[in-house]
């Protein structure tokens, strides 16, 4: 029986599938956790230390020694990516109430999830286009793109905006496991190498863990918002990355609109925030909710719209990438993107 492979063949499905199985476990017997206790319920409710290594793990992955153009290209898309849901967030505060709407079509919408669904990029989907593509050196944006993982950014964006306050050293303590994997991870290759592995790993415990947080009912009433939320995360950041690095990276855009996704890694930001700040508790379950819907979203039309463009950009002649001498290339392999 393969698990694995059917669990594969579901959009985001290593973190989808955990947290529909937490949810329903949460819904049916909520007291399972308490009820045996042990290892059991620290692996039902232990989502701030699973994570704590999960982001470890990825600040391991991270090489800080890149040419210029794949730091350009990873600087761009992560300034973008995490710029523009600022700048969604800071608008939507401006009509959205502060726990958010509770009722009617639009119930679970806030800014906490517009901010956690915009600003983090789905990276194993974004470097699997890329290699698709036959664009290596795009792919190799991969860990710029990482370092959007985690709440830090969610953070900073809702302080600077004077929508929530976090002590520093909350601040801080989320990042302290992401810069400790990454100066592990350049001391020693081997090490980057062996903790990059448990990256994919992780994701189905804390997905589990987070999903057991969640009310099945509420997945099913933040349908329609999560979709909408995934298509508008696709179309909107979608457009402003395909601008950046088509005039910025001096790029053809195609990588821009394959970092138009959410994250995995965002589902987990609700709950983080509402345990570091309460006053986002109202709104954690929800945005849950919401985010985890948009990440199967995203994870469905980001391909398709990363292959149009990418076909639309041959047929226009716009080359794959342009060089300071005038010299520019193409795709080595156009049957990859057929």
């Amino acid at each position: 029986m393969r698990i694995k492979a059917g669990i594969e063949k579901i959009p985001g499905g290593m973190m989808v599938v955990p947290l529909f199985f937490g949810a329903l476990l949460n819904t049916l017997a909520p007291e399972t956790a308490t009820y045996f206790g042990g290892f059991t319920g620290a692996l039902l409710t232990g989502t701030s230390a699973i994570l704590a290594v999960f982001f470890f793990c990825v600040g391991a992955t991270i090489d800080v020694k890149q040419s210029g153009y794949i730091a350009k290209k990873g600087l761009t898309l992560l300034i973008g990516k995490v710029g523009f849901a600022a700048l969604l967030g800071y608008g939507a505060a401006l009509f959205l109430p502060e726990n958010g709407i509770q009722s009617g079509l639009f119930a679970g919408l806030s800014v906490l999830v517009i901010i956690a669904a915009f600003n983090e990029t789905n990276g194993g989907l974004y470097t699997a286009l890329m290699t698709k593509l036959g664009r290596t050196e795009d792919a190799a944006a991969f860990p710029f793109i990482s370092i959007e993982s985690g709440p830090f950014f969610t953070m900073i964006i809702l302080g600077v905006g004077g929508l929530a306050t976090f002590p520093w050293q909350t601040i801080v303590s989320t990042l302290i496991p992401f810069a400790a994997g990454m100066i592990i991870g350049n001391i020693d290759k081997e090490m980057r190498a062996f903790l990059g592995q448990a990256v994919p790993v992780l994701i189905p415990f804390f997905a589990l863990s987070l999903g057991f947080g969640l009310d099945f009912g509420m997945i099913v009433r933040s349908g329609f918002m999560g979709v909408l939320m995934g298509v508008a995360v696709v179309l909107l950041s979608g457009g402003v990355l395909y601008l950046m690095d088509r005039y910025i990276t001096g790029s053809d855009g195609v990588a821009g609109v394959a970092a138009s996704s959410t994250a995995g890694a965002a589902v987990a930001v609700p709950f983080i925030i509402a345990e570091l700040n309460p006053q986002f508790a109202p709104v954690a379950e929800s945005a849950t909710a919401i985010i985890a819907t948009s990440v199967l979203v995203t994870a469905l039309l980001t391909p398709i719209f990363t292959m149009w463009v990418a076909k639309l950009q041959i047929k226009r002649g716009i080359p794959q990438r342009k060089y300071k001498n005038g010299s520019s290339n193409s795709y080595s392999d156009q049957s990859k993107i057929i």
